[in-house]
């Protein structure tokens, strides 16, 4: 059964929209990412048109794979097949105009590689490893070993520019782009999704938690700034975001790491994560 690729929110959701909340940790960007451009539109992400699709394994079949793309993102893979993702690397390559300009995929590790092999294989193009993450699941929350001084609150209004400073110092820090600093800062206070740490009354660590999608929400993004590194406020303020994701009715708490910071995958584990599957972004060149 060939990929059925749309430029409809609606028909992805419709039909993708099930499989998709069967498994919400291994989807949950596609989970959060329609869930935000239901609620903002299709160009929240930038002028470019949105690509959905989803795969089943024959006629009439359920559907048992999915992605999308949010130009000028790259596209982001859910659950699926390694034959299904190399599948969906040849439709593209000889699909729509501008399908051929991708500069990169990502997602869990075995669909994606299989994509970048397929991708490679089609066009020519070099496929090399720009990341490499670990997607975690809360067990138990636990409180840090060593907790630190201070305590955790909800950010208000008045923390707006401190928070728009730290998704800008976050993003250069890790090397990706955030769209709408400013709009994602004020929808995500307003409900009440980012908790800062603070210490002798000064704001050291931020941490957000998602809305409940599917019995899901995601931990990010978790920030300090340099100077108030190795004092334990990123586990502070990661199990009060934790704890508030389950006070708000998530069976499933989730969050990224990148396992080059071997610092926050130790500290995630401390508190109650555990592994649930190794991802992978990879950059394409000519």
């Amino acid at each position: 059964m060939p990929w059925t690729i749309s430029s409809s929110l609606d028909d992805f959701r419709a039909w993708a929209g099930a499989f998709l909340a069967a498994h919400p940790a291994e989807n949950t960007v596609l989970l959060t990412i329609t869930d935000r451009l239901a609620a903002r539109g299709p160009h929240y992400y930038g002028d470019g048109v949105p690509v959905f699709g989803w795969w089943s394994a024959e006629p009439d079949g359920p559907v048992a794979g999915a992605f999308l793309r949010t130009p000028p993102f790259t596209p982001r893979l859910g659950l699926m097949p390694e034959s299904a993702a190399a599948e969906l690397a040849a439709e593209l390559a000889t699909g729509p105009a501008g399908s051929a300009a991708l500069t990169g995929v990502a997602g869990g590790a075995p669909a994606t590689l299989a994509f970048g092999a397929a991708w490679a294989g089609a066009t020519g193009a070099t496929s090399t490893v720009r990341t490499n993450e670990r997607l975690y699941r809360l067990g138990e929350l636990a409180d840090p070993p060593r907790p630190p001084s201070g305590r955790a609150r909800l950010a208000g209004a008045d923390d707006r520019e401190l928070l728009i400073r730290w998704f800008a110092e976050f993003a250069e820090e890790v090397d990706i782009r955030i769209p709408n600093l400013a709009t994602l800062a004020d929808d995500r206070t307003a409900a009440g999704q980012l908790h800062l740490w603070e210490d002798g009354g000064r704001p050291v660590a931020v941490a957000g938690a998602s809305a409940v999608i599917a019995g899901m929400s995601r931990i990010g993004p978790v920030y300090t700034p340099g100077d108030a590194r190795g004092r334990g406020y990123a586990s502070g303020v990661t199990a009060a975001a934790s704890a508030a994701a389950l006070a708000r009715g998530a069976e499933e708490v989730l969050l990224y790491t990148d396992l080059a910071n071997p610092t926050s995958n130790s500290i995630y584990q401390q508190i109650g994560y555990r592994p649930v599957e190794d991802c992978v972004e990879l950059a394409f060149g000519s």
